[in-house]
């Protein structure tokens, strides 16, 4: 049996931009992605903590060290500026894996910086 199992994690990024008219979907700071393990073009899940919305897209690599999210095209009209986000991504992992497989989580602070320099893996303490 497979398990589709949390791989990743930003927690509580913050939206930096909503741009309606850009082709693309999810602008990330490359550093955040690098942290996260999150490739370009791969398929993120997004739950704004503001304002509730929840929808699935593909993440796109911004400049590195800005702390850049940017909602584009249809994702602009599911977040504004300012609002809370996380970013998630998932794998399918077979039985063995799925049972010791610890997610990377990265925690970031109000200008989407880590709180910690180091990646918190599992469940923060």
């Amino acid at each position: 049996m497979r398990r589709i199992m949390l791989k990743s994690k930003l927690h509580r990024a913050r939206v930096t931009d909503a741009n309606l008219e850009y082709e693309g979907s999810l602008t990330i700071d490359q550093n955040l992605m690098e942290l996260a393990d999150i490739l370009p073009f791969e398929q993120v899940k997004v739950y704004n903590v503001t304002n509730g919305a929840r929808f699935e897209t593909y993440a796109i690599c911004g400049p590195p060290g800005g702390g850049d999210i940017c909602l584009n095209g249809a994702a602009a009209r599911m977040g504004a500026p300012g609002d809370l986000i996380i970013i998630a991504t998932y794998a399918e992992y077979e039985e063995g894996e799925a049972r010791d497989h610890e997610p990377r989580v990265v925690l970031l602070d109000g200008t989407n910086k880590p709180k910690k320099p180091e990646i918190v893996k599992g469940w923060p303490s």
